[in-house]
């Protein structure tokens, strides 16, 4: 059996293993720069389905809200190879009131040694005009913010750029 691209190994904190394809590599076979940005989007709305449901999307277009991202900021510690495994850890920092940050740390499966660190803002916006920021609603905010106060995100994660 072909073992999955990525799996859920931990919730609390919320941990994501996944597997670096030949797909992912450049030419020297070294994980591609711009395929981070999808680790780390793909660790973040799996974390989204364990925080809100499996139908998060729903519960968005519920309450008439849309959630993109509104910056991501990467800190490259270490590189990766093709069938190399990596455990990929989110943590929720600031919970503001119109955006969040999704904290996360990468490192290897094997040494534990870094790969990356990431902060992913998400703001939230109305579903019916979508250049108009609002504040999060509490059946939203609520959920994320328990989950910080139960999980304290590492501090050098705290500290990462904009």
């Amino acid at each position: 059996m072909i073992p999955p691209l990525e799996a859920v190994i931990a919730t609390a904190p919320f941990t994501l293993r996944r597997e670096v394809r030949w797909s992912d590599c450049d030419p020297a076979g070294v994980v591609f720069t711009g395929k981070f940005s999808e680790y780390v989007l793909s660790a973040t709305s799996l974390f989204r389905r364990h925080i809100l449901g499996p139908r998060w999307g729903e519960v968005g277009r519920t309450l008439g809200i849309d959630t993109p991202a509104k910056a991501l900021s990467l800190v490259f510690q270490g590189p990766l190879w093709p069938e190399d495994l990596t455990d990929i850890t989110v943590w929720v920092g600031d919970v503001r009131t119109r955006t969040f940050d999704m904290l996360l740390q990468a490192v290897r499966a094997d040494t534990g040694a870094p790969v990356f660190m990431a902060r992913l803002t998400t703001i939230c916006i109305s579903a019916t005009d979508r250049m108009a920021s609002m504040p999060w609603p509490d059946a939203y905010r609520a959920p994320f913010a328990a989950y910080r106060d139960r999980h304290a995100a590492p501090d050098a994660l705290n500290n990462l750029g904009p």
